[in-house]
């Protein structure tokens, strides 16, 4: 579930260690200007494929920062720097549930989904059985996803990432006695708002700068970078004009119920239960292609009643807060370099968008494919091209 996508203001620029905007890079000392301007002989060739490689991610949610960090494990010799109006507790990942359960996407593979899902699983259960836990706010849940009828598939595809997945006993069905399936199994939540600020600690550790702007066209990056991550989510529409990506509305609740420690899911996916840290977050809600971020009433009352159907002792919980999101819905998720060109000029892009509701069941997994991209895009800037035959 992804919340929060406000009217787009101009922001006054804020870069992290006291630099005010993109222009201020090119005397920044571990962010290297873009050499051979206004008049000045560029360094030879040998000499710039030793500089480290310019990047800009743009966009500060769950998948800008995680492609981040990814790329500072995996790609030697980068200087990074994450750009974006809003960062954590701003963003559109701040409110989304957080749960591993994911869902199909139709035009991506099925051994691609549970690869990326995977990944995530092991990336997060590692967290959670470290001592940065708490921190991160990463933990294991354990609870049911229950259908009316019996679903067409055995079982779905990331049954064996999941721990202990088995089908639920004739007991266990008794209390959801309007449903006749189900499926028990202990997955990972983790919650926005702890594990942003947890992935944007450890890119900053790494040397990785941020920078509160918001970026109106990909070109305004260059030359100050060399190669761009766009991690904008809807903002892809605006950005880099891909009309494929467009918004479901989302309504949750948080509230306190402190009693209530297993998770419940309508097989739908519509009705939710996730017990977290520090509250337990009932959904939902879904209305393609709306922008309004305002919350309805009748639909919070909707939620709270189609929860306490499922957990009766719902309707003793307290502090109910209403939230509003909209997920980032693409038909496939997309992964791919596109290199754009201007004036002769080439600024190559690893797009990295669009995972609706599942961006933190794959987040991980889709941000080291997108790390894997930039990789080729810094070989390729660092290999030199072939001398023309005389």
């Amino acid at each position: 579930m992804h919340v929060l996508l406000e009217k787009q203001k101009q922001h006054t620029a804020n870069f992290t260690g006291g630099l005010e905007s993109i222009r201020d890079l090119q005397s920044h000392p571990i962010c290297p200007a873009h050499r051979g301007a206004e008049g000045t002989a560029p360094p030879p060739p040998e000499e710039r494929r030793m500089d480290p490689v310019r990047v800009a991610v743009v966009g500060a949610g769950v998948m800008g920062l995680s492609t981040a960090l990814c790329i500072s494990k995996l790609v030697p010799r980068c200087s990074i720097t994450v750009i974006s109006d809003k960062f954590s507790p701003g963003t559109t990942s701040d409110v989304a549930a957080g749960i591993l359960i994911p869902h199909a996407h139709p035009d991506t593979p099925i051994h691609k989904q549970k690869q990326w899902f995977r990944e995530t699983f092991d990336h997060l259960f590692a967290i959670a059985n470290s001592a940065e836990a708490g921190e991160a706010a990463v933990h294991l849940v354990s609870g049911w996803q229950i259908f009316q009828s019996i679903p067409t598939e055995d079982e779905p595809f990331w049954a064996d990432v999941v721990l202990g997945f088995r089908r639920m006993t004739e007991a266990e069905l008794k209390k959801f006695p309007q449903h006749v399936f189900g499926q028990a199994f202990t997955t990972l939540k983790c919650e926005g708002t702890a594990y942003l600020p947890w992935l944007e600690k450890r890119v900053k550790e790494s040397g990785g700068l941020m920078l509160t702007q918001r970026i109106e066209d990909l070109w305004e990056l260059h030359p100050s970078f060399d190669v761009v991550v766009n991690c904008a989510a809807l903002g892809s529409r605006q950005l880099v004009g891909d009309l494929k990506i467009f918004p479901v509305k989302g309504q949750l609740l948080n509230v306190q119920a402190p009693w209530v420690k297993h998770f419940i899911r309508d097989g739908s996916g519509l009705t939710y239960i996730y017990p977290g840290a520090s509250n337990v977050t009932l959904g939902g809600s879904r209305q393609e292609g709306d922008w309004n971020l305002s919350p309805d009433a009748e639909i919070s009352k909707d939620i709270l009643s189609r929860c306490c159907a499922l957990e009766p002792s719902l309707q003793g919980a307290w502090d109910i807060k209403e939230k509003v999101g909209l997920r980032p819905y693409r038909a496939g998720i997309r992964l791919q370099i596109e290199v754009l060109a201007r004036d002769g000029q080439r600024l190559p892009v690893v797009h990295h968008y669009g995972h609706g509701s599942g961006g933190f069941s794959l987040h991980w997994g889709t941000a080291l494919e997108a790390a894997r991209l930039l990789s080729e895009c810094v070989q390729a800037l660092r290999t030199p091209a072939p001398k023309s035959k005389m």
